[in-house]
This record gives structure tokens, sequence and C-alpha cells, in this order.
């Protein structure tokens, strides 16, 4: 069996920001991901509706690290720890592997949540990974591309939206589909927005959740504040409002962007180490960022909970940096983890979005809209990515080419409706991101 300095498990944005600062100390250290890239995943909505090509926001891990002393990235899925004997058993394409570690570090992220409604995960797209982004890109050219050949009334039903939940990702897709439809397709839709709270974007609040509001219906949303999603059947979502009134809306395709559940490594991290877990599977770690009692074990990111700070890709590298410095001994043990809050912001649609840098200052409209692409360009890795995203967005916002799209097209699709298809500063907060 092997050993290693560091174990560190997980791509995501926290799972990276620690590699990268242990690599300052030239600590070795062997990360260990299910997937080959590391996935930006705020920007997966923009692959969905063919904006970006999944390239230009999913680097390989390899090439993100290729500057770092130390790295050692593999590919496989974490099966079992041993917390007292300090050990990790993961498979790979050639078989089982055991590392020894000296610390670990679990950056896993979180899954989609449906409330206790599996079935729904078959009947609707979600946006966690790049294989959600473009099963929602095929299912989006097919429907545009069957109706621009159908009769009026098969039209309609083909062309009517859901989106369930109205935090950064859902109002993002609501508002790139009727931009979509009306400047690349040149066709009406039906988009309807779904929220179980009482504004659209919570977490910006007052001024600036109703501005998103009044943009998303001024562009033709139909935005349904405190309304319960309470069944999906094909072609129907039937919803319910704070008076209990039940109601059905046609819905040919179902984007559902509501809530976070924490399983696989979380489960298995916890039951090695008796750690607690809220409702979610979130993991109940130390301010220190360790796990129970372990002082060797820490999680960082949307798979644990701590002091109420948000499932957001900054938390997550904030504490991934934190928990490196404290192995790489440039933080004394025990130290509590501080979180910097820099601001939100969300893009509502072209030359449209909020930003929230504190309770005084923000922004919205024109403006908001620049800093949010300025933002999400420098934090893009790699000249590479910037320089394609650039040319992407160039022809999304200001051309009328069909971005993304014509490909996806070629796919022979009849007139009737398809069936479901079952370095640089820190991104910029969402109400959710990759842990």
């Amino acid at each position: 069996m092997e050993h290693t300095d560091v174990v560190i498990v997980g791509s995501g944005f926290g799972g990276l920001a620690a590699a990268k600062q242990l690599s300052k100390s030239r600590i070795n250290y062997v990360l260990i991901s299910s997937t080959p890239e590391h996935l930006f995943q705020p920007l997966l909505y923009q692959v969905a509706t063919g904006v970006l090509a999944p390239e230009e926001i999913a680097p390989p891990i390899k090439n993100v690290l290729r500057r770092y002393p130390g790295a050692d990235v593999r590919l496989g899925k974490v099966t079992g720890i041993d917390a007292e004997a300090a050990v990790l058993t993961y498979e790979t394409a050639e078989g089982t592997r055991r590392i020894g570690y000296g610390s670990l570090i679990a950056a896993t992220g979180a899954s989609q949540s449906y409330f206790g409604r599996d079935d729904f995960a078959e009947k609707t797209f979600s946006l966690k990974t790049i294989d959600d982004a473009q099963r929602l890109r095929d299912q989006i050219a097919s429907v545009f591309a069957a109706a621009a050949k159908a009769d009026p009334a098969t039209r309609q039903k083909l062309l009517s939206f859901v989106v369930v939940g109205a935090g950064a990702t859902g109002v993002e897709v609501a508002g790139q589909i009727k931009e979509l439809a009306k400047r690349h397709f040149h066709q009406a839709v039906s988009v309807t927005l779904v929220e179980g709270a009482g504004e659209v974007l919570p977490p910006f609040g007052g001024g600036l959740s109703e501005y998103a509001k009044r943009s998303l219906t001024d562009s033709g949303v139909e935005v349904l504040l405190g309304t319960f999603v309470t069944d999906i059947d094909e072609g129907k979502v039937t919803v319910r409002d704070a008076d209990g009134i039940e109601r059905g809306i046609a819905a040919e395709t179902v984007v559902w962007s509501a809530g976070v559940q924490v399983g696989g490594f979380a489960k298995l991290l916890a039951e090695a180490t008796g750690a607690e877990t809220d409702r979610a599977g979130r993991l109940l770690i130390n301010p220190d960022l360790t796990v129970g009692g372990h002082a060797d074990i820490y999680a960082i990111g949307d798979m644990t909970s701590l002091n109420g700070y948000p499932g957001q890709s900054p938390v997550a590298m904030q504490e991934g940096r934190h928990a490196a410095d404290i192995i790489r001994r440039k933080k004394d043990a025990g130290t509590p983890f501080v979180y910097w809050d820099k601001g939100s912001m969300a893009v509502i649609s072209r030359f449209s979005a909020v930003v929230k840098l504190n309770e005084r200052i923000t922004f919205r409209g024109t403006i908001a809209w620049a800093m949010w692409l300025a933002v999400h360009l420098l934090y893009l890795v790699g000249f590479r990515n910037r320089f394609a995203a650039v040319a992407s967005w160039l022809v999304a916002f200001a051309g009328t080419a069909r971005p993304g799209f014509d490909e996806a097209e070629r796919v022979p699709v009849g007139a009737e409706a398809p069936a479901p298809a079952g370095e640089v500063a820190e991104p910029p907060v969402r109400e959710r991101a990759a842990g």
C-alpha cells in the first residue's frame, strides 16, 4: 500500500484551491476525482443553451494543475475509508487501490435534491454535470427544430418550458431560453419560473430581487412565487400556491434547479468518523473544518455545513486554502475558518444582471451585466478558454446566428413532441456552486 502526505477527494473549486495552496510548500498530494475535468458549474446553463461549448468550462484537471509541483491526479471513485488507520480505498479502471494519508481533504460537493420525490429526476433536466447540460441542450434544440415543422397546437405544446427554482441557475436558464427564442429561433415560447420562496433570487433580497422579477416578467417569463411543484406528468407540471390552490402548467421541458443533497463520499465519511449531518446530509464540521474528532480529516464546500455559510464556490475555495494552510503550517492547528464575503452576482438576460457587494453597494442592469461578464472571463481557467468564451459570447450576445445549435439540429426530429431526455480572483458568488 502506498502513502502520501495529503489526499484530496474531489476536483471542484475547493479541491483545486487546496491543491494549489499545498503546492506552494511543495507538499506531495494525490487528488482523486471521479471525472477527468474541472467543471466551472456556474456556466453550465450556457452550455445547455448553446452559448458555450463544454470544453470551454471543463478543462482537464491535469492542465489546470500542470504548473503546480507535487500534483498527482488520479481518476477514481472512493469506496471506503478507515479513519483510525488513515487509509482510503478507491476504485480505478485498473482495479481497487488503497492509499494511506497524513491528512485528508474531502471536497466532493453536492447533488440535486428532489425533496423526497426522486421520480422527478427521470422527468426533469438538472444542471449539475456536463452530461446534464448536453442533454438539456439536445432537448432544447430538438423541440425548437420540431416546432418549426409543426402545426400551431403542437408547436405551442413543444415550446412550453417550466423552470423549478428561482435561484441563480433557474433565473439564468429561464432568461436565456426566452432570449434564444426571440433572437435566434424567432419563435414564441412559454416559460414559467416556479419558486417556493416569496421572491426571486432570495439571497439578494429587496430591490435586487424585485428588479430580477420585473426583468423576467418584462421578457415574457411567468414568475410564480410562494408556489410548490406537487406532481409532474408527461407534458404537465402541477403546482400549488400559498392559498392551497392547484393548477396545471403545460411543460414539454422541465428544468429542475431547486435544492441540493449530499451523499456518496460524505455518507462514507460520516459513518467512518461518527460526524453528525443535517437533513440534506451535509457534514456538521468543526470551526477549523475538521470532521468529528479527527484532526487529520478536513471537509469543505457544499458537502458541509458551518455557521450558515452558503454553498457557494468562494466559500469552498476559501475553505480549501484554509485547510491547506493548516496542513502546511502557515496557520496554527485548530484555527477557526472565517468566510470573507466578497459579494454576489447573477445574470438575468442579455445586458441585464444584478450585483450585490454588500448591503449598501449594489448594481443592476447593464453595468451589473458588464461586471458579471468581466468576472467570469477572469475566472475561466487558461487563455484558450477565455479566448473561446469571448468568441462565443460575441456570437450569442451580439450576433444573430443561433449559437451552438446547428449541429444538434441536424439530428432527425419528427413533428411530434420528442420524448423527454430523461488563476485569479474567486468566481462570482451564486446561490449554489460546486464544492
